[in-house]
């Protein structure tokens, strides 16, 4: 029995006085604290100040002088350093780009509609509908992609090995309208879900009725691990897909924005040969080259795998406590109550929390309005909209150990208050 179905009405008002009494504490506390996104914290994006130091020259390995014009696909050393440590694809099937794998999926998602996935496709924009599956809880900015090219998105559950795929491949084998999927394959945005060997294997042999259905294949946290040796690890989908020979289905994307300089990294997506061609011909309309002085300057902080793996381990060095702060206090705090559970991930960036159902929204609010600004209730979900309104996603990364210490005492406070109002309104 729960703490609060044991309790008798008068109980119950008495509590509610004493938790809204602290809570008007907290609004007097003038805090201004940001937990709305899963940003880097300034000691991890200290660890690679070093890019900034004065490079020597800025000839590549092959003579390039990287500040001209040209190298459309990217450095050679550049696709060489996604390939290995990133996304474990051939280099010469991978395009670097600038700081932005989101931008590489719009403008991806962009071609689709104007000139079709391949020569010969019809144009997504001549079609009459275009629906995308859309794992849930999953990355907000995805859906925010779907939603400005009008795509309609179709909500697929996230279970603890990957998106529902009896669901999936049951609607992609009848709906040629069904185009793509978003994938989050490793610690995913946010629940921190790894998909399983059966999922991977599953999406790349799936018959669909659309011929230019695409896998997005965002390998964001693909080497964002907390935990050492005790790590996810994810099929590669692109060589499922040789197995079985759809490998004109996925895009694969990976960047090194929570990686190096969040808002001046680099990012890369890897495809097909016939992708590349394809979208190698495009994108010469659109750009001559991309930021090659940044793809240098990557290449000589972070000339291999092991410089990678040696970065994001300290990474972890700083982020563990974190992590482990907002578990011990949602345990201590909220566990007797038994009115929410949340998720431990072994890596990426968020701790996804599930409330009181009918709650989420008022939790988020009333944070904001003590002065603690949180991911909005309902982002992780299509069009915004949590059909329990029950998920909120924790980013940790961010904000000094104190201040993270002193919003997660203000969220455990306003998650009993609204349980509790809860409880009274029946």
């Amino acid at each position: 029995m729960s703490k609060l179905s044991s309790m008798s009405q008068v109980e119950l008002e008495q509590l509610h006085e004493e938790l809204l009494a602290q809570y008007k504490d907290f609004q007097g506390r003038g805090l201004k604290l940001d937990m709305s996104r899963g940003k880097p914290g300034k000691e991890v994006l200290d660890h690679s100040n070093a890019l900034f130091a004065a490079m020597e020259n800025y000839t590549n390995e092959t003579g390039i002088d990287t500040r001209n014009y040209g190298n459309l696909a990217g450095l050679p050393e550049a696709r060489r350093l996604f390939s290995e440590a990133f996304l474990d694809m051939p280099a010469e099937q991978i395009i670097v780009g600038g700081n932005s794998s989101l931008t590489l999926m719009f403008d991806t998602i962009g071609r689709a509609f104007v000139r079709g996935v391949l020569p010969g496709m019809t144009p997504w924009g001549k079609l009459e509908k275009v629906k995308f599956l859309c794992p849930a809880p999953g990355y907000d900015r995805h859906f925010m992609i779907c939603d400005y090219y009008g795509i309609e998105m179709i909500p697929i559950p996230l279970l603890e090995d990957g998106p529902d795929m009896d669901q999936i491949e049951s609607l992609v084998a009848a709906d040629a309208s069904i185009k793509g999927i978003w994938c989050v394959p490793m610690y995913s945005n946010p629940d921190g879900v790894t998909y399983s060997d059966d999922v991977v294997r599953r999406l790349a042999a799936m018959p669909t009725a659309a011929e230019d259905f695409r896998i997005f294949w965002d390998n964001a946290y693909c080497v964002h691990h907390l935990y050492g040796a005790n790590r996810d690890h994810v099929l590669n989908i692109y060589k499922e897909c040789e197995k079985v020979g759809t490998t004109d289905r996925p895009y694969l994307f990976a960047s090194t924005s929570k990686v190096t300089i969040a808002g001046g990294g680099i990012c890369a997506m890897a495809m097909s040969p016939a992708n590349l061609e394809w979208a190698m011909k495009n994108l010469n309309v659109q750009a001559i080259g991309f930021d090659k002085v940044n793809q240098l300057r990557h290449c000589r902080f972070l000339p291999n795998a092991e410089a990678v793996e040696a970065l994001m381990e300290r990474h972890a060095e700083v982020l563990r406590p974190k992590f482990a702060l907002v578990l011990e206090m949602l345990g201590k705090e909220l566990t007797e109550w038994e009115i929410a559970r949340w998720t431990n991930p072994k890596g990426g960036y968020f701790i996804s929390f599930y409330g009181p159902e009918g709650c989420a929204k008022k939790i988020v609010s009333l944070c904001k309005e003590a002065g603690v600004v949180m991911t909005g209730a309902g982002a992780t979900y299509p069009y915004g909209k949590d059909p329990q309104d029950i998920n909120i996603r924790i980013a940790p990364t961010l904000p000094p150990a104190e201040e993270l210490a002193t919003a997660m005492e203000l969220f455990c406070l306003v998650v009993k208050l609204c349980a509790v109002e809860k409880a009274l309104a029946k």
